[in-house]
This record gives structure tokens, C-alpha cells and sequence, in this order.
């Protein structure tokens, strides 16, 4: 029964990590090509692009390592669900054919979020709120 606890454990933070990586990696790509982010968020008809950008970024970075972490990762989780549904509605609109992939996509990681926001982060994290 040792080895099932074990593997209990695994899950959450393998889940975590994973996640937490997804968009570590997006909100380091934004920095790296920060006038093509603000170019296609120009094209999508959004005002204040520097700003909204630095909030992307900041969301983005700080929420995935305190998800892969496990440090306040009930509210991180829950900050990127929130973040997630204007950027799914507005990016990835399901009425368009080619984007459908990306809109699921989407709805599968905010299962996720919603999942480490129910449960905590489970028992390998720094902090288990």
C-alpha cells in the first residue's frame, strides 16, 4: 500500500509541474518576441497593449512556477483559470474553424486549474493551503 500512496503524491505534483511549465515557457516566449505578442494583441482589437502585455507576462511567469511549486497554488490556479477565459474567448473564438483545436486545448488546461484550485496542491509542495 506504500507504493499507491507514493504514486498519490506523484500525481499532483507531476500535474502541477507540467502545467506550471505550459505557461513558465508562454510568459518567457512573450519577453522573447514581445513586438509580435503586441502586434497580434494590436490585430485582436485590444487597447493598452504594453500593459495588458506586462500583465500577461507577470501572470503568466509568476503563476506557473508558484503552480509547479505548490507555493499558493489554490490561488494561482484559480488567477490563470480567470485569466484564461477572455484570452480563450478572444484569441481562440470557437466560431472559427482553425482555432477550435486551441479553444479545447484551452478548456482541457482550465480543467487543470480547476482541478489544483479544488484540491490544493497536494502533499509535495512547499505550501499545502
Amino acid at each position: 500500500m506504500k507504493n499507491i500512496a507514493f504514486i498519490q503524491n506523484l500525481g499532483p505534483l507531476a500535474g502541477r509541474v507540467l502545467i506550471g511549465v505550459l505557461f513558465i515557457i508562454a510568459g518567457g516566449n512573450k519577453i522573447m518576441e514581445s513586438e509580435g505578442t503586441m502586434a497580434y494583441m494590436e490585430a485582436h482589437g485590444l487597447p493598452v497593449v504594453i500593459f495588458l502585455l506586462v500583465l500577461t507576462i507577470i501572470i503568466e511567469l509568476l503563476g506557473g512556477l508558484m503552480i509547479a511549486f505548490g507555493w499558493y497554488a489554490r490561488f494561482s490556479a484559480t488567477v490563470i483559470f480567470l485569466f484564461l477565459i477572455p484570452v480563450t474567448l478572444i484569441f481562440h473564438p470557437v466560431t472559427d474553424p482553425e482555432e477550435i483545436n486551441q479553444f479545447l486545448k484551452n478548456l482541457a488546461i482550465m480543467g487543470g486549474l480547476l482541478y489544483v484550485a479544488t484540491y490544493g496542491p497536494g502533499n509535495y509542495s512547499i505550501n499545502k493551503e
